[in-house]
C-alpha cells in the first residue's frame, strides 16, 4: 500500500510541475530546480525507517552527484540554442552527463571519496 500511495504522490508532483510548465516558465523552472526526487526520496526513506543517518548519507553523496548533473542543463540549452533537435539534444545531454559521472567518480575516487 506504501507503494502505491508514494507512487501516486510522486506522480501528482511531477505532473503538477509538468502543468506549471504550460503557465510559467520562470514558477515551473524554479520548482523544476528544487531537488524534487531527492526531497521525495530522502521523506520516504526517513518516515519509512526513521533513519537519519541514512538520510544524511544520502545527502552528501547526492551532494557530491549534482556538481555533474548540471552539465546535462548547458548541454541540451546549448544544442537547443544552436537548432539541433530537441531527441538529439537531449541524447547529446545525457551522454555528456555519463562522461561527466564517470570522470567525477574517477576524480573524486582519486581522494578517497564515495558516493
Amino acid at each position: 500500500m506504501m507503494f502505491v500511495l508514494k507512487t501516486v504522490i510522486s506522480a501528482l508532483v511531477i505532473a503538477g510541475a509538468s502543468e506549471l510548465a504550460k503557465q510559467s516558465s520562470f514558477w515551473s523552472s524554479l520548482l523544476i530546480s528544487l531537488p524534487l526526487v531527492s526531497i521525495l526520496t530522502l521523506s520516504w526513506v526517513y518516515f519509512e525507517q526513521r533513519n537519519a543517518e541514512q538520510v544524511q548519507n544520502l545527502s552528501t553523496g547526492i551532494v557530491w552527484a549534482v556538481i555533474p548533473s548540471l552539465l546535462f542543463f548547458v548541454v541540451l540549452s546549448a544544442a537547443l540554442k544552436n537548432g539541433i533537435s530537441y531527441p538529439l539534444s537531449l541524447t547529446l545531454s545525457c551522454i555528456s552527463t555519463f562522461g561527466a559521472y564517470v570522470g567525477w567518480i574517477w576524480i573524486l575516487g582519486k581522494f578517497g571519496i564515495k558516493i
